[in-house]
């Protein structure tokens, strides 16, 4: 009996390895995307004229608050998630 609890705990840990593994591909493809894109916004800020009345290191600084909220985002909604399923099966 010790046995088969002892191997069904392997096999949970191994099944929930996977599936972080599976969110840490999937979150590190979104992250890359929302950098790519972030850096795309800094350089069209960059290139074009500045608002009225807005100073361009303080759109500069914004812009580079939101890319680092986006490219972060992926990884704590993931692992959210990875979390509610561990406590769900609990």
């Amino acid at each position: 009996m010790t046995n088969n609890t002892s191997q069904d705990r392997v096999r949970q840990t191994i099944d929930d390895l996977i599936i972080a593994e599976l969110f840490l591909v999937q979150a590190t493809i979104e992250s890359a995307s929302a950098i790519g894109d972030g850096l795309s916004a800094l350089g069209r800020q960059i290139t074009t004229a500045d608002d009225a009345g807005t100073a361009p290191a303080d759109t500069l600084g914004n812009t580079l608050q939101r890319l680092a909220d986006n490219a972060l985002e992926p990884y704590s909604s993931r692992f959210k998630y990875l979390r509610d399923l561990k406590n769900a099966g609990d």
